[in-house]
């Protein structure tokens, strides 16, 4: 039973929907006693897991059996932020529903990063993850809410082809909304009504973790979580398009060594041997030589330490960043000393709450929960045949070819970790060019 719920994952395109792209397959073949539903909601403004849960809580929990069958694990718990009332008592709801007694339900304090993997286990099974390890290794597979939403639909056969996502920021109507994969931000954004102000940036993603746009000309891909619209002097954006050697060299330069980036770490206070201050005293010639560089490759990247902790306002996010780039380049690995993990007595205390973060973010004007807008359809969608980890699919349609919605147009390497990537719209292949395919109606 278990292999033929895997098959249908990876048949169906199932990419991890939080952000790393990691397919769904990979995590189904595990063997695990705990399966975690992460609802976290984790990055400020981002608000398309609450709603699923509140509308899709059957269809959520159905891909979440079969994650549960598949990886023969025992129990399967639902985790989401108590401050969200409405998706909290439909997935009390549904836990009650349940006669076989797997399902449970976990409400989590409402502080940043309360959805990164190893947070989560922590919090919820009170395990913590090896260094540089993933919660397999601790018995537990974390699936996005949004992840087992498409396994449900892929246990009837039906593809990955659409998106939900949050709009918010300088725009006009604030929703969430589905749209097909490949829908171009351009045209998400003028369906929320456009932007309010003339010049302005768009974060892909969260406003700590996200990206910002080179242009509105790109696509939403399988892993688009939200699209903030921001002026480009916010300090969400700001540090997010400095020249990476800027940064660097003013970081190096204004770091007063507070160790305050360290303190308060997520991973630090798991008891990881990261230590951000240190780092920061890494000369940029000398990373291959220097034992605590390797430290960045322990680094998630959340930025707390370049958006809360820094009180001058530098960015040893970035630098841990750029040393980990540099590392993993030259395939140096990890190293652990074999010391157990002592998570911080000073844990608890050191949480950045989420109200505080979005208040020094400068986003409280933007918080909320936004109602749900719909399903929008364009005339046009480009689809990247990489959106996911491991190697791009492989095209398997030619220009001028019609095709249907969930036709398949991308396929796995022989031998390689991939997925599958469908047509997300009816129509024409227009253009099949640099790894993306135009289908136009």
């Amino acid at each position: 039973m278990g292999g033929n719920i895997v098959e249908k994952i990876r048949e169906t395109g199932v990419v991890g929907a939080g952000g790393a792209g990691l397919p769904a397959h990979v995590k189904a073949e595990a063997t695990v006693d705990t399966v975690l539903v992460n609802g976290a909601s984790c990055e400020p403004l981002l608000m398309s897991d609450p709603y699923l849960m509140e509308a899709e809580i059957d269809t959520v929990v159905r891909g979440l059996e079969a994650i549960l069958d598949c990886t023969g694990a025992g129990r399967g718990i639902i985790c989401l932020k108590g401050k969200h009332t409405k998706a909290l008592a439909s997935v009390k709801e549904a836990v009650a529903r349940d006669t076989t007694g797997r399902l449970a339900y976990f409400e989590l304090k409402d502080f940043y990063p309360a959805g990164d993997e190893h947070v989560l286990v922590h919090e919820v099974l009170g395990r913590t993850v090896p260094e540089r390890g993933i919660p397999l290794q601790v018995g537990a597979v974390v699936s996005n809410v949004e992840s087992l939403l498409n396994v449900a639909r892929a246990m009837d056969g039906v593809p990955v082809t659409h998106r939900y996502l949050t709009i918010a920021g300088e725009i006009e109507k604030s929703m969430v909304l589905k749209v097909p994969v490949g829908t171009l931000v351009s045209d998400v954004l003028d369906f929320a009504g456009g932007p309010t102000v003339s010049d302005y940036k768009v974060v892909d993603g969260g406003p700590m973790m996200g990206r910002v746009l080179p242009d509105t000309n790109k696509p939403v891909t399988k892993t688009t979580s939200g699209l903030l619209v921001l002026p480009p002097d916010h300090n969400v954006v700001a540090g997010k398009i400095m020249d990476p050697e800027k940064i660097r060299r003013i970081t190096n330069t204004v770091c007063c060594q507070c160790s305050r980036c360290t303190d308060l770490c997520p991973r630090n206070l798991l008891g990881h041997s990261l230590h951000p201050h240190k780092l920061m005293r890494v000369l940029e010639d000398g990373v291959l030589e220097s034992d605590i560089a390797r430290e960045a490759l322990l680094c998630s990247e959340c930025g707390i330490c370049e958006k809360f902790a820094c009180p001058m306002m530098v960015s040893p996010r970035e630098v841990n960043a750029q040393i980990k780039k540099v590392l993993m380049k030259e395939r140096v690995s990890w190293e652990s000393n074999g010391r157990p993990l002592n998570t911080n007595s000073f844990r608890d205390v050191r949480s950045v709450p989420t109200k505080r973060l979005i208040q020094r973010l400068d986003l409280a004007k933007y918080d909320g929960h936004p109602e749900y807008g719909g399903e929008f359809t364009p005339s046009v969608v480009c689809l990247p045949l990489r959106q996911h980890i491991g190697a791009p699919a492989s095209c398997v349609v030619a220009i001028g070819d019609r095709v249907s919605c969930g036709d398949l147009i991308g396929e796995i390497p022989e031998g390689a970790m991939g997925a599958r990537v469908h047509a997300s719209i009816d129509g024409v292949v227009e253009s099949i060019a640099d790894g993306e395919v135009v289908i136009r109606k």
